[in-house]
């Protein structure tokens, strides 16, 4: 993070914090989120993390997941505005382009408070005053043990936080699995296991909390709509808004089909 000091400085002097991520929040979004959260309640900030859409239930068991406002026109955006508007600074994690955010990307651009993005992905936009961007990076998550580390509060790091980004490292990939789990992913892992972290409790809550309804709406896609193209190293699938209806599709349930889409043999991983 280029300035680190004078954001250390700015960072003394402030109370409201907003935290936002990308509409449709994953593992990763939602991991770093309230891991960042929970640092910063350490450091005595008021925080509220603020999401601009729903996000998959089987998130719901992380630490701090209570207290996420959804922001949803009509019902809690006057609350949303609010924080937004009374906020000295706005973290914007896991996203590049405010566009990302949706209906939260206005109200977030004219706030008056400092913005500050950490992310991962390509092509960042010019919105923040603080930036903490790399492409290498496995995972949000990654980069917010970064930053904690930057700001001199490892040892800040609990069980709680940790569970948090073990999260977003996990998902974001793909159990440990994608290329981008490099030996830094496996070494902050590593130290969270030997702090105590129960990381098989985790892949269960995420990986094995399938509803009925999710799981017949895996089996069909899987054997209906999944088309796969070997020769492009290429598989998709569609899905309407019909089939959705039909088994109660909630935020999340496409994961699964994607997931069983990238390890067909001769796909790989896109």
């Amino acid at each position: 993070m280029q300035n680190l000091e004078a954001f250390k400085d700015l960072l003394k002097t402030t109370h409201n914090v907003v935290i936002t991520t990308h509409f449709k929040p994953d593992g990763d979004a939602m991991g770093s989120s309230l891991a960042l959260a929970a640092y910063l309640k350490k450091k005595h900030k008021n925080v509220s993390v603020i999401t601009p859409s729903d996000y998959p239930t089987f998130l719901n068991w992380l630490p701090g997941n209570d207290d996420v406002l959804v922001y949803e026109k009509g019902k809690t955006d006057w609350k949303a505005l609010k924080l937004i508007e009374e906020a000295s600074i706005i973290f914007c994690l896991d996203f590049s382009a405010l566009g990302r955010i949706n209906d939260l990307a206005e109200p977030v651009k004219n706030a008056n408070a400092v913005k500050v993005m950490i992310d991962h992905h390509l092509d960042p936009e010019n919105f923040a005053e603080y930036v903490l961007h790399d492409t290498k990076a496995s995972s949000t998550c990654e980069l917010i043990y970064d930053f904690i580390n930057l700001m001199g509060d490892k040892c800040l790091i609990d069980n709680t936080i940790a569970q948090c980004i073990y999260t977003g490292l996990m998902t974001d990939t793909g159990s440990f699995r994608h290329p981008s789990t490099t030996a830094k992913v496996h070494f902050i892992a590593s130290e969270f296991i030997a702090g105590g972290l129960n990381t098989n409790i985790i892949h269960r809550k995420i990986n094995d909390s399938a509803s009925v309804e999710r799981l017949k709406f895996l089996g069909y896609m899987l054997s209906e709509k999944l088309v796969v193209l070997p020769e492009y190293k290429l598989a998709y699938f569609t899905v309407t808004n019909e089939e959705l209806k039909r088994f109660n599709s909630q935020t999340g349930d496409t994961e699964g089909v994607v997931n069983y889409a990238l390890s067909i043999k001769g796909i790989g991983v896109a």
